[in-house]
């Protein structure tokens, strides 16, 4: 009881001084003013839609970075290297993820200044990049593992890039959401599926645990062509990938406050959790902060 006790106050403690940093941070933000009004008006924009549901979705060209092309070509690189992996008899086959956080294009990318003050301005602190992952999901026939509702647990704010590098429709198995505008924080159907996901030990619940709650038809599908960009809020957004009939290739990069709530969760993007592939000091390509 006593320990429990300790527990919450050291939580209140450190959600207070977490907000108390918010406050003071404030001040100091980016501005959002791209290289012209129009890139300042989307940046804008993708604020917003973050603030209200948690999620926005372009493409490498709307979102105009300057790296994207050199991005794309090294990503299609590395994917034609990654080892074919024989798992056709599993029934459960867990994706196949490459650390490419060292190689100079996708560093470029995720440290690119715009991209950079979009999500300094939401998360609200300085930022952390920690990496990126190269992933294959492959083809599933029930839910287990990322393909359930989920959200993640870096930090008190997360902001999460995925990149597909193939064309994904439903048999490709898209990026799925709930706007966070149908959960507000402290509401009945906010309450109910986080206790669900509270009871699941956050492991993730299934499509028929959520639709009583939130009916399937309000579920947002990010479809979309290779190149198509989902950023996103994992920690405050319940979403999962969905079940797919054709595997899918995609670029994951992972941001945080610095620091972030739980470090250790995010060491993954840069030391030896999987295979890595890289040029440069894991040192090098740790962290940034805007």
């Amino acid at each position: 009881m006593l320990n429990a006790i300790k527990r919450k106050i050291f939580t209140l403690s450190s959600d207070f001084e977490y907000y108390l940093a918010r406050w003071k941070h404030s001040k100091n933000l980016p501005a959002l003013e791209g290289r012209d009004v129009y890139d300042g008006l989307r940046d804008r924009n993708i604020l917003n839609a973050l603030k209200k549901d948690g999620v926005y979705v372009t493409t490498l060209e709307d979102l105009g970075l300057n790296s994207s092309s050199e991005l794309l070509k090294a990503a299609y690189h590395q994917l034609s290297q990654m080892e074919n992996l024989n798992n056709d008899h599993l029934d459960e086959r867990l994706p196949q993820i490459y650390t490419v956080t060292g190689l100079p294009e996708f560093y470029a990318w995720g440290i690119e200044k715009r991209l950079l003050n979009i999500i300094e301005n939401y998360i609200g602190l300085p930022v952390a990049f920690h990496g990126v992952h190269l992933r294959k999901d492959f083809k599933s026939k029930h839910q287990f593992g990322t393909l359930l509702w989920h959200s993640d647990a870096e930090d008190r704010r997360i902001i999460k890039i995925f990149i597909y590098l193939n064309n994904v429709e439903e048999k490709t198995g898209p990026f799925e959401y709930i706007p966070r505008s149908l959960t507000p924080l402290f509401s009945w159907k906010y309450f109910q599926l986080y206790y669900k996901l509270y009871k699941s030990g956050y492991m993730g619940i299934d499509d028929e645990q959520v639709k009583p709650v939130i009916p399937k038809s309000a579920w947002k599908s990010c479809s979309g062509p290779a190149g198509t960009v989902i950023i996103v809020d994992t920690k405050n957004t319940l979403h999962h990938g969905t079940v797919r009939t054709e595997d899918r290739s995609a670029l994951f990069l992972c941001y945080t406050a610095s620091p972030p709530e739980r470090p250790d969760l995010c060491t993954q993007y840069w030391d030896d959790t999987y295979p890595r592939v890289e040029l440069r000091s894991a040192s090098d390509a740790v962290k940034v902060s805007s």
